[in-house]
């Protein structure tokens, strides 16, 4: 092999390592199916049976889990810090002015499903948070008519939990596909990837003050929202409004898993600016299209994307354990 050769080869190495020492954090897959087997054989059943239960008392037990498992996996990774309460001196991720508006049914979810696990002794202390967040998503998504999936276990739960670790991690209501791209990517998602997670809008309430910039202001309201959509939500959200009060996402299919947000966004009525982007912007179009003509097309894309997000930043030996009160840090 010649000097430029060996060159080549080694700046193409060099390159190599150092992609994959900048690679987002994706975790090397310590994750698998069948996790508990041994340990906790009946814990999908357990933790499904806590989630129907919870969904049957209240509805929005499904958009909550669902954005609960988001926030959590952006910040830190996927290990339940975003479940555990402040405490003394430490202001915890749950009360970040980003993650303010995570309903307690989320929260309450996860809590009451830990302690159903660890009603049956064998399973005490043995299955974390982290886990019990994935399985409930998994269970909120099939529940509502989306598609069921196997989760992949193994996770442990985060040693720490600081309202400064959310900071710039989670994306914008106002975000265009450039940002919504790098933001995910940072994730080690694609494109693809933050297109089928974002219907996960497809359930779930936002809080008026999210988007009233769309229905007000110097070129309100917006033009890609369409004309009777938006004279709805000022009906909904008036000038006045607290903006904590909160509508459905979805104003077609509101309590369905479905591909009716993309149908909603052909027709100018994605609630978020972030959400109407996708049709408007040609580069994210097609992918909008493709899912609003084919239910399994989606389903597919959206588990391929959720099974990636379960990866991201997951915590294994000595990074983590397995927390006895979800809200409260070992």
């Amino acid at each position: 092999m010649g000097a430029g050769s060996v060159m080549r080869l080694a700046a193409a190495l060099l390159a190599l390592a150092f992609a994959a020492g900048s690679a987002p954090t994706c975790a090397a897959q310590p994750l698998r199916r069948n996790y508990y087997a041994g340990v906790c054989p009946g814990v999908e059943s357990i933790v499904r049976g806590v989630v129907a239960k919870k969904v049957r008392q209240t509805g929005t037990t499904i958009g909550a889990t669902v954005r609960l498992f988001f926030h959590d996996c952006f910040v830190q990774g996927c290990d339940a810090s975003v479940v555990v309460a402040s405490a003394g001196n430490n202001t915890a991720e749950k009360d970040h002015p980003n993650n303010l508006s995570l309903a307690g049914d989320g929260f309450d979810t996860v809590i009451r499903a830990k302690a159903a696990v660890d009603a049956v002794p064998q399973c005490r202390n043995k299955v974390s948070c982290a886990d019990i967040l994935a399985m409930a998503t998994r269970d909120a998504i099939a529940l509502a008519g989306g598609p069921s999936y196997a989760v992949e276990l193994g996770r442990l739960d985060g040693l720490s939990s600081t309202k400064s670790s959310v900071n710039g991690k989670l994306p914008a209501p106002f975000f265009n596909l450039d940002q919504l791209n790098k933001i995910f990517a940072a994730n080690g998602l694609s494109q693809a990837d933050m297109i089928a997670l974002s219907a996960g809008h497809t359930v779930g309430l936002a809080h008026c003050g999210t988007f009233s910039g769309r229905l007000r202001g110097p070129s309100a309201p917006d033009p890609t929202l369409d004309r009777g959509y938006a004279a709805q939500l000022q009906a909904e959200c008036p000038a006045n409004v607290d903006p904590r009060a909160a509508v459905s996402m979805d104003p077609v299919t509101p309590v369905a898993f479905d591909n009716q947000y993309f149908r909603n966004l052909q027709a100018g009525k994605g609630l978020l600016a972030s959400d109407q982007v996708l049709y408007t912007d040609p580069r994210s179009r097609p992918a909008v299209d493709a899912w609003a003509r084919s239910a399994a097309a989606f389903n597919r894309a959206f588990v391929a994307a959720i099974t990636k997000l379960g990866r991201v930043g997951v915590k294994t030996g000595a990074q983590g354990n397995i927390r006895r009160n979800c809200a409260v840090l070992n």
